[in-house]
């Protein structure tokens, strides 16, 4: 057997693999010996089968996958030996259909596609921006009522007013619609549906017309619970209406009672130390928005300046084959140019991850996958003891998607943080409204 490597550029190779028939014959003979004990052939006894029908049958299949085993025995072998570093797997230039099996000496040519070799420049990300979202007054203050309001009391009242929360029972027959919703009056925007409101009480049932009855589209979908056609046919019918009750939200006052329940003991003990933590929370809110962007931003910037050619004649070949279903050419072209730009920055992060040493360790993936388990639980209000969480935890990394979906947040979490802390990315502190408009354009 002999094997070498022809470079025909920085970027394409090819391995040739000269295999004699010594090399293989042995076990192709030891295979068809097994065959041969085995073997149901109508007219013969088992195991008494003339070895030259066995042949006949068998021998092409098994030389073929013999040497194919062979074959990929000694190209990882010499791509690690050689330690070539490669974009997609290794081409055969000839159909299997085209090879000799019988010959005493067999010739293999394989395609190699080469990563090619770059440098990745940190300071070309100057020009990112870096958004820390700040909320403003506004939203602090729309905060704080929201805090007060909910840990406020329920007075209940005769008739509806400014404000007050209106819990009614939505139906309409026809429409197949039963809904509990609370609303106030400020979510009406008819003004008979408003004056019909305040003079009911609890008990009531009033009629209203489903026209223009809603100030917002978006909230009654979430009063009524239906869908853009279903709110369309609840426009042109009547629905009735059931007062079941009235309250008015009394807010809590901001006493010292109020920031032990909000906080741990003491932590708090004004109410400008309550809007300190109120503005850490809002800002904890507006962090992963703020990094999806700014990673985002880095792999755009870092693909577009970092430059390097790919072999891109081979990959279109590769992906023709790499699939479960063969492609065509048209469409593997497509497919290349769809994934391009994630090539290139999966070969400008591997090469980060080899220079700052920024791979993970089972010990990491473990920790973070409980972190994970652990905030989950308490979204849901479940507590768990360390034993369950590392039963929870074992579970989940026997799951071999889940565990690659997690290590790739993972390896994210990592580069987020390694561009932070090294990259001289442009820090801009903007309100959550300003960051939107200026990040997506929205305003």
């Amino acid at each position: 057997m002999n094997i070498s490597r022809t470079d025909l550029d920085a970027l394409n190779a090819t391995i040739n693999i000269n295999l004699e028939r010594s090399d293989f014959q042995e076990k192709v003979t030891e295979v068809l010996t097994s065959y041969r004990k085995t073997a149901n052939i109508p007219g013969f006894r088992k195991g008494h089968v003339p070895m030259g029908m066995i042949k006949k049958q068998y021998e092409q299949a098994v030389t073929a996958d013999e040497v194919n085993k062979i074959l990929r025995e000694q190209l990882d072998n010499f791509i690690k030996e050689e330690k070539l570093n490669l974009l997609g797997n290794p081409l055969p230039k000839a159909p299997e259909q085209e090879l000799d099996w019988s010959a005493d000496s067999i010739d293999f040519e394989f395609e190699l596609g080469l990563a090619p070799k770059f440098d990745v420049k940190l300071d070309i990300l100057k020009k990112v921006i870096r958004y820390e979202i700040e909320p403003d007054a506004k939203m602090l203050t729309e905060q704080l009522d929201y805090v007060r309001k909910q840990y406020g009391k329920l007075v209940s009242q005769k008739n509806p007013a400014k404000g007050f929360e209106i819990t009614v029972q939505f139906r309409n027959e026809a429409l197949e619609l039963e809904k509990m919703g609370t609303f106030t009056l400020e979510d009406i925007k008819a003004k008979k549906a408003v004056s019909a409101l305040k003079e009911a009480t609890s008990g009531d049932v009033v009629t209203l017309l489903g026209k223009g009855l809603f100030s917002d589209e978006a909230k009654a979908k979430q009063l009524l619970a239906v869908d853009d056609d279903q709110l369309k046919a609840i426009s042109t019918a009547e629905l009735t209406v059931e007062i079941k009750e009235i309250n008015e939200r009394i807010p809590a006052e901001l006493n010292q009672e109020l920031f032990d329940k909000l906080y741990a003991p003491s932590t708090v003990t004004s109410e400008a130390d309550l809007k300190d933590k109120i503005k850490e929370g809002l800002q904890k809110q507006f962090e992963p928005q703020a990094d999806q962007k700014l990673l985002n931003d880095i792999t755009e910037y870092l693909v577009e300046k970092t430059k390097f050619d790919l072999p891109s004649d081979f990959l279109k070949r590769w992906m023709q084959t790499a699939g479960k279903e063969p492609m065509t050419s048209e469409a593997a072209v497509e497919e290349f140019d769809k994934s391009e730009k994630g090539i290139r920055y999966q070969l400008i992060e591997g090469k980060l991850i080899e220079e700052h040493k920024l791979d993970m360790t089972f010990d990491e993936l473990k920790e973070f996958t409980t972190s994970l388990v652990q905030n989950q639980m308490m979204q849901y209000g479940q507590q768990a003891d360390p034993t369950q969480i590392e039963g929870i935890v074992s579970n989940v990394l026997s799951n071999q998607e889940e565990t690659r979906r997690i290590s790739e947040q993972l390896m994210s979490n990592k580069m987020l943080t390694f561009f932070k802390e090294n990259a001289p990315l442009k820090i801009k502190k903007v309100g959550f409204d300003a960051f939107i408009k200026e990040a997506y354009g929205k305003a």
